[in-house]
């Protein structure tokens, strides 16, 4: 009984380890960005605002998920339609999660969601949330090496771009693998332990990569990366910041490049370093840089709050029960037997 126990406990141990090393990493970005942050002194500008320009980042934040929600449900459309209302839907309770729950439960939680709703397979769905992200990595990845003949980037971000260079890169050869050779992919997966869950992951990127609505979903993803520049250069204007469009893209491109690796509940402290970090490129003052990043924070995470909210309440959910129940199902697609022929 004794030897058992530590056997018991490593499970446990690694569940833990890479929440409390989010929370560590978060932790310090806050440290580095508010040390010696004047607030007596910087948060009367918080009310020096240009509420029309703040009223068009809100509005723009909120339509990058309606975006979103669309190239998801093109996406799916090659499995059977989806109603882009109830993928939006999906995507902001989603998004609640993520603002509640460390290491984006939320991505596993609105695939669950869709899933429910639409009577997909759950494993085609987190199929479909796999691929949304390729299309993102593959975008962010081009941005990043077109903005460094601009823009000397840190060396920091550049290695994160790097290492997403190389996920992206593997990701994309196993996906057009499962595009174009099927039944080799089958063959490559039938004796990993991963082989159920795997099964219904190639039968999905199969159906989904010889849609047209592949390349439709494609073209989508450019339209949501692009729109989400509006916000911070938006939110520049509202601050009288003489930044370009150019500079609003670079510092969304830090702010999504470094907040990749999942940290706090709502990449707090990670959020604002970032955005700290891209805006004194363009030699902003760290105050004002801190400033604007605590303004953009909460520009862009109270709308969130308050859309995941509605869209819960709507649909008569609770985050932490849709956490619960979409670690369960997961857990039973990969338990799930496996299919034969095909």
């Amino acid at each position: 009984m004794g030897t058992n126990a530590p056997v018991a406990s490593r499970p446990l141990r690694r569940k833990w380890l890479i929440p409390v090393i989010g929370y560590a990493v978060s932790v310090a970005s806050l440290l580095w960005v508010y040390w010696g942050f004047d607030w007596k002194t910087e948060l009367p500008k918080f009310a020096r605002a240009h509420w029309g320009w703040v009223a068009v980042a809100v509005a723009a934040d909120l339509a990058v998920y309606a975006v979103q929600g669309w190239r998801w449900a093109l996406l799916l459309r090659a499995i059977q339609p989806v109603r882009w209302l109830r993928s939006v839907q999906a995507i902001f309770i989603g998004l609640l999660a993520n603002e509640v729950l460390p290491l984006r439960t939320g991505e596993i939680v609105r695939g669950y969601v869709q899933a429910l709703w639409t009577r997909l397979p759950f494993s085609l769905v987190l199929s479909s949330i796999a691929v949304e992200r390729l299309f993102d990595g593959l975008i962010l990845v081009a941005a990043f090496y077109l903005t460094g003949f601009f823009v000397e980037l840190p060396g920091l971000v550049r290695d994160v771009s790097f290492t997403l260079a190389l996920i992206v890169a593997v990701a994309g050869a196993l996906l057009a693998v499962a595009m174009f050779h099927k039944h080799h992919a089958h063959a490559a997966v039938k004796h990993s332990r991963w082989a159920e869950a795997l099964w219904h992951v190639v039968e999905g990127l199969h159906a989904m990569g010889h849609s047209r609505w592949f390349y439709a979903s494609a073209a989508a993803s450019v339209a949501y990366l692009a729109l989400q520049v509006l916000p911070p250069y938006a939110l520049m204007r509202a601050y009288g910041m003489d930044l370009s469009v150019g500079a609003a893209a670079v510092v969304l491109l830090i702010l999504r490049l470094g907040t990749v690796i999942p940290q706090a509940p709502g990449n707090v402290g990670g959020f604002q370093f970032f955005v700290v970090l891209g805006l004194m490129l363009f030699g902003v003052d760290k105050a004002d840089a801190t400033t604007f990043a605590t303004i953009m924070f909460l520009v862009v995470t109270i709308p969130l709050w308050l859309g995941g909210a509605v869209a819960a309440a709507l649909a008569g959910v609770k985050v932490k029960d849709l956490q619960q129940k979409a670690g369960n199902s997961f857990q039973q697609v990969k338990r799930a037997p496996q299919p034969t022929g095909g």
